[in-house]
Formats: structure tokens, C-alpha cells, sequence
């Protein structure tokens, strides 16, 4: 009879709580836009914010923001 091997324990996955504030009227539409497409708030945030929280070892440089930002409205001027 083979011996059986135990499965390694998964690392436990911890959560952090991120407060918004929102005014009547935002929550509202929120509730209606996610009562439309029969979803939940939450789940609707965190699919919003999947995109922008996968750089986890840095962000790209692409996405930092350049000294000369406004060159293009500089130039037109000269």
C-alpha cells in the first residue's frame, strides 16, 4: 500500500479595507448600474481596479508621468 504524501497548507490571503465616500446620488447610480447587470458593488469595483492593481514588483515606466508633460502645448507657442 502507497503512502500517502499531506498537502502543503495554502498560505492564508489577507485583506486590506479601503473606505470611498460617495454623495446620494453616486451611490444610487452605482446601485442601479450593478442592479442592471446583476452584479454586486464590490465585485464591480475590484473588476474596475484588477488592471491597475496587478503591478505588484513595480510599475511600468510607461505609466509615470514625464517632466515635460505639456511639451506639445510648449512648442506650438514658440
Amino acid at each position: 500500500m502507497p503512502v500517502k504524501t499531506r498537502r502543503k497548507k495554502r498560505k492564508k490571503v489577507r485583506y486590506r479595507i479601503i473606505k470611498l465616500k460617495l454623495t446620494t446620488g453616486q451611490h444610487d447610480s452605482l446601485l442601479n448600474y450593478c442592479h442592471a447587470r446583476k452584479t454586486t458593488p464590490n465585485k464591480l469595483i475590484k473588476k474596475l481596479l484588477k488592471p491597475r492593481l496587478q503591478y505588484v514588483n513595480g510599475v511600468p515606466e510607461d505609466f509615470y508621468v514625464t517632466a515635460n508633460q505639456l511639451e506639445l502645448f510648449e512648442s506650438g507657442h514658440s
